[in-house]
């Protein structure tokens, strides 16, 4: 009768379970259309922060403008390998802030907001320099992350997909 030595088994276990958390990674952690939305820096390239997005996922932006000091959110969403504008919402018209509706967009009040909608404008890639006197927030995944923490004050910052 042939025994097998109860550290075979014991691997075998080992490596049954390394192989099922592989699977459970690939199949529930990573995005389903393996797509992730990275930023880094421009000009080093140096990843700051990757995360894994449905073709459909939506993520935003928040900052306060630097010119009329209000909030602004802008809403994007991911079509294939373009992330597409969904919405600005904002606080108050002034300079530097879009005060025309063009084909297709609508202004729509929120509570105190304004919000613009109807956009039909798709990036590759997404550019800004982080506030040095106000944070820029990256809201994903049902998180919040502060730019300023993640990549530091006046950092200029691409955001796109990987």
């Amino acid at each position: 009768m042939f025994v097998v030595p109860r550290w075979y088994v014991l691997s075998i276990l080992l490596a049954a379970l390394g192989i099922s958390g592989a699977v459970f990674f690939i199949v529930h952690v990573r995005s389903s259309s393996g797509q992730f939305l990275e930023i880094k820096d421009t000009s080093s390239n140096r990843v700051y922060g990757k995360w894994a997005v449905d073709e459909t996922k939506e993520f935003a932006i928040e900052f306060i403008h630097s010119v009329n000091q209000s909030p602004v959110q802008e809403t994007f969403i991911i079509e294939g390998k373009m992330i597409r504008l969904l919405s600005v919402r904002f606080f108050s018209f002034g300079a530097g802030m879009q005060s025309d509706l063009y084909e297709g967009q609508k202004l729509s009040r929120d509570g105190d907001a304004l919000v613009i909608t109807g956009f039909n404008t798709s990036f590759r890639e997404l550019n800004y320099i982080v506030g040095t006197v106000s944070d820029h927030l990256l809201y994903i995944n049902d998180n919040v992350f502060s730019l300023r923490e993640l990549c530091g004050r006046n950092a200029h910052i691409t955001i796109h997909l990987k």
